[in-house]
């Protein structure tokens, strides 16, 4: 291989670790905050599972990523290389402040950025970026309605429960933590088998687009690598800024959570799995009292939703402009 394409599937791997560690927050945080598991055993438990999500579930959501957001023509190693960048150092930047924004729409945002400052707003296939801006601007208020009914039943059948009843949502929340981490990574670490597959179908080494096994391999060990290391502060901002999470909320976000991220993972639609953690664990509050929710947190980190992606398309047609002048 060359050594750019080398480059371009470090840099890819590099993303999809420090994917894993802003979003083992989101699978673990309601986990450890209700003290179902140590924080350890939790992150092993999800790492595991995020390895085998890929396997388990298909790679529908890499497709769209490597073959449905770009015209194949505008594609080329700086584009790949600027994405790349764009979406580390917006990762890098979020994870130092402890805010819990979106890797997804990182790396959407630098993506299409890349290729607009490279042969411009033709290239990009309307059809797919479409799909994938529903799929994660309506995931977080699905997560929101969902983890908001799913509370409501939970309350109405254990409204006459013992107190015991919090040891059947903490021994729960092992299985739905898990449904959460595979759910994950047969969403999160396509996006970065897509890229790759992309490097390797320009570069010539692929005739058509198709992930490798050793890709998809390399990918699910990578976020599962980072995952097991764990993003300890946004695990905290996860965990206890929004309110108190008791085993009840720990256990219907995860529940619904892993519905909402698994159903757009098997029809390709790659979404945040930040927006939808994060909106759910608001549902489940809300559900019980309104005001139960630190609604300026969840301000801050809808603020952050939303830059990330002009952000990171400003950012990285910055980024190909400079690697295209010390390149050529």
């Amino acid at each position: 291989m060359t050594p750019i394409i080398i480059v371009v599937i470090v840099l890819a791997l590099g993303f999809d670790f420090l994917n894993g560690i802003h979003d083992s927050s989101n699978i673990v945080a309601t986990m450890i905050s209700s003290r179902a598991l140590s924080p350890r055993v939790a992150l092993t438990l999800t790492a595991v599972a995020e390895f085998s999500g890929p396997f388990i579930f298909g790679v529908a959501v890499a497709t769209t990523i490597g073959h449905d957001v770009v015209a194949a023509q505008a594609i080329n190693m700086v584009v790949l290389l600027a994405a790349l960048c764009s979406a580390i150092l917006w990762n890098l930047l979020t994870w130092y402040l402890g805010f819990p924004s979106s890797s997804s729409h990182a790396l959407v945002g630098g993506f299409v950025g890349a290729v607009v400052i490279d042969a411009g707003w033709q290239a990009i296939k309307l059809p797919g970026i479409g799909k994938i801006l529903i799929a994660l601007f309506m995931s977080p208020l699905i997560g929101f309605a969902i983890g908001y009914i799913l509370l409501r039943v939970v309350m109405f059948f254990c409204w006459k429960a013992s107190p015991g009843v919090n040891r059947l949502f903490k021994r729960g929340q092992i299985f739905t933590a898990l449904a959460l981490a595979l759910s994950h990574g047969a969403n999160d670490a396509q996006k970065t088998m897509g890229i790759i597959t992309l490097a390797l179908v320009t570069g010539g080494y692929l005739k058509v687009f198709a992930v490798p096994v050793w890709v998809i391999i390399l990918c699910a060990g990578m976020i599962a690598f980072g995952t097991s290391v764990g993003g300890w502060r946004l695990i905290r901002t996860l965990g206890a800024k929004f309110y108190k999470i008791r085993p009840v909320d720990g256990f219907t976000t995860q529940l619904a959570s892993a519905v909402v991220i698994l159903t757009a993972s098997l029809v390709g639609g790659p979404v945040s799995t930040t927006q939808v953690v994060s909106s759910a664990i608001m549902g489940v509050g809300a559900a019980e009292r309104v005001n139960k929710v630190r609604w300026g947190v969840a301000r801050e980190i809808a603020t952050a939703w939303l830059l990330t992606i002009p952000a990171t398309g400003l950012l990285a047609a910055g980024i190909y402009w400079v690697l295209s002048l010390v390149i050529h």
